[in-house]
């Protein structure tokens, strides 16, 4: 579900409303447009063709050309491909310059017939001829085989698998781009540095590798990618920016926090040295390091990256441009890391202006309803609920308006208006509305999915306000029985489900030995799940000795007292460093 405000429970102290969550705007939002070559018709003779990643965000492929910092994210190309007369494709392919007599000239040539056929295919994908454009790259896929076969091992075939890999990639067999990346391996090993357009594939393996999750082939491939173009272009050159930034990527998503920054503040130089401090391109580089910075809880340090993409915007574009907008959503995040939540509510307002007005962004888009729903739970948390109400009933207005009152994005906006009435203690209210979104979520996910316990424990929590504890009882009983058959019965949500559950069945004077029972259950899920030491572990600790005492058993409940002293203790020392 969408991002949403948490309901205070009355069975989860510790929950209370979630923490004012950090926005991370995804460096996709400050991309520029990116370049594509053109290039002349493929000739008559050629062997391969050319297919690309992503239509959302592809790079050109040339060896050697710096194309948009922006194309980072999904580092993509075109190259090479194989094609065979299928459905309604005519054959193209492109020469082969094993026998040129300027091989030089003729991988120019080459690049140019990729880029012809990069399009081509990009626009089988874009227009949803997804059957076709497999019939392509198959059609590849078993050329390079047949090549490879022969013994035929060079930068062409390398060239050739990984457009093929780049073009399952976004199809989305990641089955068998595994097994593509394998076969690049086995090629790239093979090579010389010096190879014309090595340093493309490489970048684009560091990429795949690092959307599959195999962060350390990731790294090889981004590390042997800068080390032969510091060795061909120096270590100052432009050329370099793509791979840093790659690298900085993974190192970012693995927890190597420190050198993650070290490879962003390398690409900051490299750009302000070659295109000026103020140049667009060092929006994405000065996101990463604040992004960071702000994970690593440094605000104070954050903010400096941050006020650079707001100048960068607002010199570039003017005050009132949408990008500017999205600038001040991010110094809005500094600003409530560092406690000052005046500030922050009114650069997010002042951002949320911005952006409409210049209609940057649609009313109804993901972002747009990311930064309402994040203000209004910053509005919450400082006491202001009235004014998150309003942004809360603004979504659901607007949900309900572009989808559609039954869309299942509207229950989520049904069950934060429900959070902030039981906040207002207006339980009635939130009745209402948590049993529209049951109702919703019922026609959408059907009654036994796993994400329909959410407001059903919620409407537990109210009934249970309510003084309505049979019914309470049994939306409990329910969503935990959902829970145990979706997650298992040690998981942590069924421990949430539980805890729920037994504050009811407290107040229905259900069997004392049966509630002990339940709460030591969620005690050994917590203890997996949190540690021993963990903040919900003395929470459910106290509620046990709480039942031991009433129940008799005194000799169990010495030390556990003595426990709960030691972590209380420890609560202390934390609170005050």
């Amino acid at each position: 579900m969408a991002a949403s405000l948490l309901l205070p429970s009355p069975f989860f102290n510790n929950c209370g409303i979630s923490k004012v969550c950090l926005h991370h705007i995804q460096s996709g939002y400050f991309h520029k447009g990116l370049t594509f070559f053109s290039g002349r018709l493929p000739k008559k003779n050629s062997s391969i063709f050319m297919v690309p990643v992503r239509a959302f965000a592809l790079c050109c492929y040339a060896s050697r050309t710096f194309a948009s910092v922006g194309s980072l994210d999904t580092d993509v190309a075109g190259r090479e491909s194989h094609v065979s007369n299928s459905n309604n494709f005519q054959t193209r392919s492109v020469t082969s310059f094993q026998h040129s007599s300027d091989k030089l000239d003729g991988m120019k040539d080459f690049e140019r017939e990729l880029q012809e056929l990069f399009d081509e295919v990009k626009m089988m994908i874009m227009m949803g001829n997804q059957n076709d454009a497999i019939d392509l790259l198959q059609a590849n896929y078993e050329a390079v085989k047949e090549r490879m076969n022969a013994g035929v091992r060079g930068i062409e075939e390398a060239a050739t698998i990984d457009i093929i890999a780049l073009g399952y990639m976004a199809i989305g067999d990641v089955k068998f781009v595994n097994a593509l990346l394998d076969m690049l391996n086995e090629v790239v090993d093979s090579l010389k540095d010096d190879e014309p357009l090595l340093d493309s594939v490489l970048v684009h393996m560091g990429s795949m590798y690092s959307t599959l999750g195999k962060f350390e082939k990731s790294m090889s491939a981004y590390r042997r990618a800068i080390g032969n173009m510091e060795s061909i272009y120096g270590k100052n050159s432009v050329f370099l920016i793509t791979p840093i930034l790659g690298m900085a990527k993974v190192l970012s998503s693995i927890g190597r926090t420190s050198k993650a920054v070290e490879f962003y503040h390398r690409a900051i130089s490299l750009l302000e040295s070659s295109r000026g401090a103020e140049s667009e391109d060092l929006v994405i580089p000065l996101f990463g390091v604040g992004s960071l910075l702000l994970k690593e809880g440094k605000p104070v340090e954050a903010e400096s990256p941050f006020l650079r993409i707001f100048d960068i915007y607002k010199k570039l574009y003017g005050e009132n441009d949408g990008r500017v907008g999205l600038a001040m959503c991010s110094l809005a995040h500094v600003k409530c890391a560092v406690g000052d939540a005046n500030e922050a509510i009114s650069l997010y307002r002042k951002a949320l202006q911005v952006i409409t007005t210049s209609n940057y962004m649609a009313l109804d888009d993901s972002i747009m309803e990311k930064m309402r729903i994040d203000l209004a739970e910053l509005l919450h948390a400082v006491g202001r609920g009235k004014e998150g109400r309003e942004l809360l009933e603004q979504c659901l207005m607007i949900t309900e308006k572009y989808k559609g009152k039954e869309d299942p994005s509207s229950a989520t906006h049904l069950i934060n208006l429900a959070t902030s009435h039981s906040r207002s203690k207006n339980y009635v209210e939130a009745e209402r509305l948590l049993r529209t979104s049951l109702e919703i979520m019922g026609k959408t996910v059907g009654p036994d999915d796993q994400s329909i316990t959410f407001p059903m424990l919620h409407l537990a929590v109210t009934l249970y306000h309510l003084k309505r504890d049979e019914e309470a009882e049994q939306l409990a009983l329910e969503a935990l029985h959902i829970r145990e058959k979706a997650f298992g019965k040690d998981s942590l949500p069924v421990a949430e489900a539980l805890d729920c559950l037994v504050s009811i069945q407290t107040r229905l004077k259900k069997d004392d030995e049966e509630l002990l029972e339940q709460l030591t259950r969620v005690l050994s899920i917590q203890e997996r799940e949190f540690g021993p030491e963990g903040e919900e572990v003395m929470i459910t600790l106290k509620k046990v000795v709480f039942y031991l005492d009433k129940l008799g058993r005194k000799n169990e409940i010495f030390p556990l007292q003595k426990r709960l002293s030691a972590l209380g203790m420890k609560f202390k020392q934390r609170i005050q460093h």
